[in-house]
């Protein structure tokens, strides 16, 4: 893809995910403009007004809808759990602080309920698709301090590009090849929705993360796309 908007209007879900939940709904942000660094004031004020405000998650409707997904492909949402009900359980005892950019799409997540990754865009082989795997894709990660490729469940909901598959069931475990780093400076985020987050509400989230970025980068600019899988 030779621009944003291409690369974002390339961008799919396959109908065999819109058949599983037809209230899907993926809000792409891409950040251009980025300055990665480490942890700082900024995030760390973000990250302690998630902590403080952080819901229970086994009372939020949102949560309960993704556990439900999970189950629906086959997953073991105790074992693997959505992104967000993951990190709405640290909450308690304190957020991981990983980097700047981060920190803020966690803060993001856990403040609106909903589940969010960042990835480096530049690290792409073509455009971003969620489908259900038949089982043969490659996913990098590391293992020990080693590289390793593994092979998602087929029927498993992933997102991927031409390469392989870049997240794990849904929103669980993201590869390390796109994953953001020092150098990042083009990054995509994906926002998860289900029927329980109507619009308005992922829109206000979407609204938080790229005045989030904009504030902790200045001059960065943003560019977005909301996916259905019903259309």
């Amino acid at each position: 893809m030779n621009t944003t908007d291409e690369w974002l209007h390339a961008a799919a879900i396959d109908p065999s995910v819109g058949a599983l939940r037809p209230d899907y709904r993926a809000l792409l942000i891409v950040a251009e403009g980025l300055r990665p660094g480490p942890s700082d004031a900024f995030s760390e004020e973000l990250l302690a007004e998630a902590e403080a405000t952080a819901c229970d998650p086994e009372q939020h409707p949102h949560v309960a809808a993704w556990r439900e997904a999970f189950r629906a492909f086959g997953a073991k949402p105790k074992r693997t759990r959505p992104s967000v009900d993951a990190l709405l359980r640290r909450a308690p005892d304190g957020l991981p602080r990983v980097d700047r950019l981060t920190d803020l799409y966690n803060a993001v997540s856990v403040a609106h309920v909903v589940p969010l990754g960042g990835e480096d865009l530049d690290h792409y082989a073509g455009p971003l698709r969620l489908t259900r795997a038949d089982g043969t894709e490659s996913f990098e990660l590391m293992s020990g301090g080693e590289p390793v490729t593994e092979n998602p469940r087929t029927g498993e909901v992933v997102w991927r590009d031409e390469r392989g598959v870049t997240c794990r069931r849904w929103n669980w475990r993201q590869c390390v090849r796109t994953r953001l780093t020092a150098r990042t400076t083009r990054a995509v985020f994906l926002l998860d929705a289900l029927g329980p987050l109507d619009d308005p509400a992922l829109e206000a989230a979407g609204r938080a993360l790229t005045d989030a970025l904009v504030a902790s980068s200045p001059g960065a600019v943003t560019t977005s796309r909301l996916l259905r899988a019903a259309s």
